[in-house]
């Protein structure tokens, strides 16, 4: 219950306002469309489940698509089956020996694209990664941040399909491998002529001085 208020009273002090100001915490979300879902999700949400609070927005804002941040507290049967991506936060209470429930249901809802987890415990990092599969798991920090060229961004099963933005392996995701192997006999060929055109190498004591008396191939 405490950590709740103390929520309440943190996203009461956020800034929702112009990206280039630097008070300003949140700014708008990306298009109307983008808005219209958020709108219905949090008015979903704030009917089926319990509004923990919502930052206000100030008064006099420029045109733009902006949204309040909401927080709302849900069971397991209400975590979203699609992903939500705006700042809407989903808190799900659990008791201790329940989190392997929790983490199952989270995970049964197919996407993994980012996870954070927050403990002292090492056991417990390695008990919810290991139910959890997720592109990109952050622990005890915050869960943006993927820093290009050194880090891959990208999720696994519906929430993409491995490094995206970044990291060793990033370019060969573009390319292909592929081979072609060709039996030239059986095509008709004569594969002793072609081999008796090789050259050979020069006999030991020849132009090269390296003393080898085998042929290239």
């Amino acid at each position: 219950d405490r950590t709740l208020e103390m929520l309440a009273g943190a996203m009461a002090e956020l800034v929702v306002g112009e990206p280039a100001d630097i008070a300003t915490d949140l700014g708008p979300v990306i298009d109307g469309d983008a808005k219209k879902a958020l709108t219905r999700h949090a008015r979903k949400m704030e009917d089926a489940a319990r509004l923990i609070a919502r930052t206000p927005l100030p008064r006099g804002l420029a045109v733009g698509h902006w949204f309040a941040p909401v927080a709302v507290e849900i069971t397991a049967e209400q975590i979203p089956a699609r992903e939500v991506f705006g700042p809407i936060l989903h808190v799900l209470r659990y008791p201790a020996e329940g989190l392997d429930q929790a983490l199952d249901a989270i995970a049964a809802t197919g996407y993994g694209l980012t996870l954070g987890i927050h403990s002292r415990i090492e056991a417990t990092w390695a008990q919810v990664r290991a139910r959890v599969p997720a592109g990109n798991s952050y622990v005890n920090r915050a869960m943006t941040g993927a820093v290009v060229g050194s880090q891959p961004f990208g999720g696994e099963r519906l929430s993409g399909t491995g490094p995206k933005a970044g990291g060793p392996h990033y370019l060969p995701r573009f390319a292909v491998e592929r081979s072609v192997s060709v039996n030239t006999a059986a095509a008709g060929g004569n594969a002793t002529l072609f081999a008796s055109l090789e050259d050979p190498l020069p006999e030991a004591g020849g132009a090269d001085g390296n003393g080898s008396g085998a042929k290239r191939r």
